[in-house]
């Protein structure tokens, strides 16, 4: 039997969609509040955007509110989902918004309601009661759950961001839950749009699950920032719920197209930069490389916001750990393509890497561009050859420096000599990140030229223009910069 989110699948590859058109009927929208005038104003929804969506997301709040009459009616809206999945030859999901959470017989009672008296193929649960809260409505792989992970409303950190005692947030330990929770492929999570940093980072945490992503629109966030950060490899992963920008507009039909060919076009603009091509699709927003470098070093750990200590003893409020990624080869290779435009200007005979962190870049570099690779050890062999040097080279070439980031630059120094010491000339430093903490006037003052895809101050810029992460922690790094 097929789970839910193959059929999901199949769904979005027929409709060429990740819209999730929501079915909100608000007293402000209704000629009179009354479950009929709910009905026809989600009869419709339903009918001028069937086209255009991956799925449906009727709330079931604005129905209950009409007691009895209200359940009957969001019953015929659901039944009119299937008349329209039938007219388009491709079945909708339906996804019921309302966001359950209990135990044993209760939970049990829920799940038949949505999905048996009602017909839903999927519905949004609260993970606070655990596991058992959750498998009455998974246990059949065809019906699926969207747990609440990180919501989309203003308070929501007060208890989603709080630290666990193995250093992981309750958001984040959430995403770690619902991975194994996920045994037949029909468990998703609910991260909100406005969330954009922690829609990242539990895009790292859970690479394979599916994201409902609400808060685009009424709420402030931004479509292109949450797609870039939440989206899988293969463009798809997140379905996005849009309800008023759609219900409340002229016409619901093109305004619901108009939002579907939007997702789509940054769905391939994305795509394009997961290959290392850096590409532009469309000239219409135009995402820069930057842009997707900054949010790719955030999901995937390789940067991280708090307090940490540093190698000279300081306490800093930014810490970047780029041997992180090695785990992570699409943006492993964003990160070497990133490196070409610099290197393509300079004049050199081979590339010398940095252990460690740089080695693996320094790799992908060599296989990217073609470029022959060397690199000094951090101490010389004790047997064999005893070579300070690994890699095949030739006394008076060029090597230019690779390495993954510069704060003083002492460690380029000790690596310099070492290859200055055996023959090798060196006049370049190409390094993913500048933390502008005095590397580059140190090495201009030995001759020696620093060159960085992005500075720090690059980043935090891409961060702040992306609201990826919060003011607060932006100018905590910013002032700590001017301690340099």
């Amino acid at each position: 039997m097929e789970n839910f989110f193959s059929f999901l699948e199949r769904h979005v590859d027929t409709n060429r969609s990740l819209l999730c058109v929501g079915i909100d009927p608000h007293a402000s929208d209704l000629p009179e509040h009354t479950a009929q005038a709910a009905l026809e104003f989600s009869l419709k929804i339903v009918k001028e955007t069937a086209p255009y969506a991956a799925a449906f997301k009727p709330n079931a709040a604005f129905f209950e509110v009409f007691g009895p009459e209200g359940w009957a009616a969001l019953k015929q809206v659901i039944d009119a989902i299937k008349a329209e999945s039938d007219r388009i030859g491709s079945v909708i999901p339906v996804i019921l918004d309302a966001k359950r959470g209990d135990i044993a017989s209760t939970a049990e009672a829920y799940a038949a309601s949505a999905f048996e008296a009602l017909g839903a193929h999927a519905i949004t649960l609260s993970p606070y009661l655990g596991q058992d809260s959750i498998a009455p409505f998974v246990a059949h792989r065809e019906r699926g759950a969207f747990v609440l992970c990180k919501t989309s409303n203003p308070g929501a950190g007060l208890v989603q961001d709080l630290a666990l005692a193995d250093g992981a947030l309750v958001h984040e330990k959430i995403a770690q839950l619902a991975r194994g929770w996920n045994a037949q492929n029909n468990v998703g999570l609910v991260v909100g749009a406005t969330q954009p940093q922690s829609l990242a980072r539990v895009r790292a945490i859970a690479p394979e699950l599916w994201i409902l992503a609400p808060g685009v629109g009424a709420q402030g966030g931004d479509l292109e920032t949450a797609l870039m950060a939440g989206l899988r490899a293969d463009g798809m992963g997140v379905l996005v719920p849009v309800s008023r920008a759609i219900s409340r507009a002229g016409n619901m039909r093109n305004a619901a197209r108009d939002l579907r060919d939007e997702i789509n076009e940054i769905r391939a603009r994305k795509r394009t930069m997961d290959d290392g091509r850096w590409t532009i699709l469309s000239s219409q927003q135009p995402a820069t490389s930057n842009q997707q470098l900054a949010t790719s070093l955030l999901a995937t750990g390789c940067v991280k916001f708090g307090q940490f200590k540093l190698k000279s003893g300081l306490m800093s409020p930014i810490y970047m750990d780029l041997r992180q990624l090695v785990s992570h080869p699409k943006v492993l290779a964003q990160v070497a393509a990133a490196y070409a435009p610099l290197l393509d200007g300079l004049s050199f005979d081979r590339l010398a890497a940095l252990p460690y962190a740089a080695l693996p870049i320094g790799t992908a570099i060599s296989l990217n561009m073609g470029l022959p690779l060397i690199y000094p050890r951090k101490e010389a062999k004790a047997y064999g050859t005893k070579a300070d040097i690994e890699g095949a080279f030739a006394e008076g070439e060029t090597a230019v420096v690779i390495d993954d980031l510069t704060t003083t630059g002492d460690s380029k120094f000790e690596a310099i000599d070492k290859l200055t010491g055996a023959g090798l000339k060196v006049t370049d430093v190409v390094v993913l990140i500048d933390r502008q903490s005095g590397a580059k006037e140190a090495m201009a003052a030995r001759g020696v030229a620093l060159h960085a895809v992005v500075t720090l101050s690059q980043l935090l810029d891409e961060y702040e223009r992306g609201n990826l992460v919060p003011a607060e922690q932006i100018a905590q790094a910013r002032e700590f910069l001017k301690g340099f």
